[in-house]
C-alpha cells in the first residue's frame, strides 16, 4: 500500500519537474507498486460555437494526438528520470475538455486460484462474447466492481492509510521483532 506521504512526494517532484508549457493544469497523479500515471489537462481545439458533436468530438482526438505527438520527447526525459528515482514504470495521459485519453501504461499479469463456480462466471462472459479469455473477463469483473463500488473502495484507501498512521507512531521494535530495549510488556 503506498501511504499519502509517498503520493505527496511523487506529486510534488512532477509538479516541480514538468516543463511549465506541458499541462494547463496537473490534473492526477496515480500511484501503485507498478507504476505512476500523470494525467494533465490541455486546451481543448479552437472551434465554431455552433460545431457539430462529431466535429467537436474529432477536434478533441486531434488534439490529444497531436499533443502525444509534440511531448513524446520532453514526456520521455522526465519518466525516465522518474522511473530512476521511484523506481516504477510512467504512464501518462490527458484530459481535453470532456475526454480522457491513457497513453500506453502498465498491463500487470495477477495470479489467482479460482474455483469451478467462480471459474463458471468467467466462461459465462467468454462465451457471451463480453471477454475473449479468462484473463479479459477477470480484468473486466474487477472494472465493474471499480466502478459501482468507487466510494467504498475509496473509503477502504483511506482507512488502510490511517492504519499504517497508527503502526508507525507504534512503539519501536528491535530488529527481532522483539520490544525495544526498556520496553516491557507487562
Amino acid at each position: 500500500m503506498i501511504t499519502t506521504e509517498q503520493r505527496e512526494k511523487v506529486r510534488g517532484w512532477f509538479a516541480g519537474r514538468l516543463p511549465d508549457e506541458l499541462f494547463e493544469e496537473l490534473v492526477e497523479i496515480t500511484v501503485d507498486r507498478e507504476e505512476i500515471t500523470v494525467i494533465g489537462r490541455i486546451p481543448g481545439p479552437r472551434l465554431a460555437s455552433d460545431a457539430s458533436d462529431a466535429e467537436r468530438e474529432a477536434a478533441v482526438q486531434g488534439r490529444i494526438q497531436e499533443f502525444r505527438e509534440r511531448t513524446r520527447e520532453s514526456r520521455v526525459a522526465v519518466a525516465r528520470e522518474a522511473e530512476h528515482r521511484f523506481r516504477r514504470k510512467v504512464s501518462w495521459g490527458v484530459e481535453c475538455e470532456a475526454e480522457r485519453a491513457l497513453f500506453t501504461h502498465v498491463a500487470v499479469p495477477t495470479m489467482t486460484r479460482l474455483r469451478q463456480p467462480e471459474r463458471q462466471v468467467l466462461d459465462t462472459l467468454i462465451a457471451g462474447g463480453v471477454a475473449r479469455s479468462r484473463s479479459d473477463a477477470l480484468a473486466w469483473c474487477v472494472r465493474l466492481v471499480q466502478r459501482h463500488t468507487d466510494d467504498w473502495l475509496s473509503e477502504l484507501s483511506t482507512s488502510l492509510e490511517h492504519v499504517q498512521r497508527v503502526r508507525a507512531q507504534g512503539p519501536d521494535l528491535a530488529g527481532d521483532g522483539s520490544p525495544a530495549e526498556g520496553d516491557t510488556m507487562g
